[in-house]
């Protein structure tokens, strides 16, 4: 398998792709599935292994919340 180049992508949705997008990670969570995902013109399989934090930030007059999931690049 090539190994797959560093990237860093901040896509912007409208809250009802933003909500579907969420109902859709909620379900696979739920049901124990794997979850798919297109970003930025690249699809991304997030396995059930991967791992799930909540990250909050707050520097220069904003607040951040990040949901996170992250899993090994070898664990698709």
């Amino acid at each position: 398998m090539a190994d797959k180049a560093d990237r860093d992508i901040e896509k912007g949705y409208a809250k009802s792709e933003f909500v579907d997008k969420l109902r859709r990670l909620a379900d696979a969570i739920e049901n124990n599935d794997k979850f798919e995902i297109q970003i930025a013109g690249e699809r991304i399989y997030v396995p059930v292994r991967a791992v799930f934090n909540v990250e909050h930030e707050r520097e220069d007059g904003f607040e951040e919340i990040e949901f996170q999931i992250k899993w090994p690049l070898n664990d698709n």
